[in-house]
């Protein structure tokens, strides 16, 4: 083996340092494909994406709340600028503890991996009181029996009373300012199969949750651009999620 020159020694403990410097300066989250999960601090635009930080069971390392973390969020927003009126940024996206007050500041929430979800009962009154008061949660990555009976079960523990149904392709959550025809388009391009939207409603009828089964928005936002995600599923799956924010935001 050869040897290594004190240049690249030097080299590697100033990397080190400097990350240990970043993530000393910024909150930590853990660590996901090898990078650190910080907390972004937002601009103060008119929208800002709040991805729910929760209590999980560790079926997917205890880390499935921050899959595609903080790209997909970028991309999002990105085509948020372009498409819509919105007042809104690359950076306007911030984790949030779902026990904390602060979910009530973020009338659009996004949650990844609720088959991961075993929340607290903080968690569970949290859930409940943000749904009540107005509150849109886009829940997106899961797939399989299992993961959307473990979301169910947890989602019932707040709202004992409601259950989800399923959304046709003409519900106005999928036809806000882009018309979407096929939301099986994506599904060649995910592990879940047939996929299908759960939401649910509140007193008025009005979507309060909406839940992808077997879809996986977030790796179209993260990786639109590789050759594994063709254009028209990348697109409908941001047109989806701008869809999802519209609504969110009007209803």
């Amino acid at each position: 083996m050869p040897a290594v020159s004190p240049r690249t020694r030097v080299t590697f403990a100033a990397s080190a340092l400097l990350l240990t410097a970043i993530v000393a300066a910024q909150e930590l989250f853990g660590w996901w494909r090898g990078e650190p999960i910080l907390q972004n601090t937002p601009p103060p635009t008119e929208f800002i994406a709040a991805r729910w930080h929760f209590s999980t069971n560790g079926a997917i390392g205890n880390m499935g709340w921050a899959h595609n973390y903080p790209y997909s969020d970028q991309n999002l927003n990105r085509f948020l600028t372009r498409t819509t009126g919105l007042d809104v940024e690359l950076m306007s996206y911030r984790i949030v503890e779902l026990s904390s007050d602060e979910v009530f500041d973020y009338p659009f929430a996004y949650v990844s991996e609720p088959g991961e979800m075993e929340l607290s009962e903080k968690e569970v009154e949290h859930l409940r009181e943000y749904l009540s008061r107005g509150g849109f949660v886009l829940v997106d990555d899961f797939d399989g029996p299992w993961q959307l009976d473990q979301f169910r079960s947890q989602v019932k523990r707040a709202f004992p009373d409601r259950d989800f149904v399923q959304l046709p392709i003409e519900h106005p959550v999928f036809q806000m300012i882009f018309n979407l025809d096929d939301l099986q388009g994506m599904a060649d391009f995910i592990s879940g199969g047939h996929i299908a939207y759960y939401a649910l409603l509140d007193d008025h009828g009005n979507v309060m949750m909406l839940a992808g089964w077997n879809n996986d928005l977030a790796n179209f936002w993260e990786w639109y651009d590789q050759p594994s995600m063709p254009l028209k599923p990348a697109a409908d799956a941001f047109r989806l999620g701008t869809n999802a924010v519209l609504y969110a935001l009007t209803h």
